[in-house]
């Protein structure tokens, strides 16, 4: 909470973001692709379909996001996901076809690209609730095939925490709130239409 009138907390940047992307994730959430992953009849050809979407986001993030970064999070490295989701679609014998620009290229600011990884990162978190569904699949009961979704495993909640508090502390020093803001909607935005966009692909 912000005890002192004119002084920001990261606490309330924090709230902030979180409220003023509230909409933009809402709709995600809301397309019938991101509530297949939690269905409970939840089948493989969906499920590798949510990867091969995910695999997207995090090649665009990895390719053209990650090094604008590498002075704000020094442990970009370790939270680099692709080769999980390759790991998991090879268990399943799906092959990615093609490659889609989920971020589009434009000048793209070091606060409007942490907005970005804000939402990609963020994802870690769902996922290990989602894993929890994917598990009832019996040829993913025993680990295999759901390294993403894994994540960090008991390490999520650190991971996550380490993120907010490199995030929060680029925030106090270059003041850059709204940009911040701005990039994470804008995640939101492009992963939607690229859920919304991308047909399946039985293969």
């Amino acid at each position: 909470m912000t005890t002192n009138p004119g002084f920001t907390t990261p606490i309330s940047f924090l709230e902030r973001l979180k409220n003023q992307t509230a909409n933009a994730h809402k709709n995600l959430e809301n397309l019938p692709v991101s509530s297949s992953i939690l269905s409970p009849d939840l089948q493989i050809s969906d499920y590798c379909h949510y990867l091969a979407l995910m695999y997207e986001v995090h090649k665009s993030t990895q390719d053209h996001i990650f090094p604008l970064l590498s002075a704000v999070f020094p442990d970009l490295e370790e939270r680099k996901k692709m080769h999980l989701i390759e790991n998991d679609l090879d268990f399943l014998n799906y092959k990615i076809t093609g490659s889609n620009a989920v971020f589009r290229d434009h000048d793209i600011s070091i606060p409007f690209a942490i907005g970005i990884v804000y939402v990609v990162e963020g994802s870690s978190l769902g996922g290990r609730y989602i894993l929890k569904n994917i598990e009832t699949i019996p040829v993913l009961s025993n680990q295999n095939g759901v390294s993403y979704f894994a994540g960090y495993g008991n390490k999520t909640g650190s991971y996550w925490k380490g993120f907010l508090s490199a995030l929060t502390e680029y925030q106090e020093k270059h003041n850059c709130e709204e940009e911040i803001i701005d990039g994470a909607v804008y995640a939101f935005d492009c992963i939607h239409n690229h859920f919304l966009k991308t047909i399946k692909n039985e293969n």
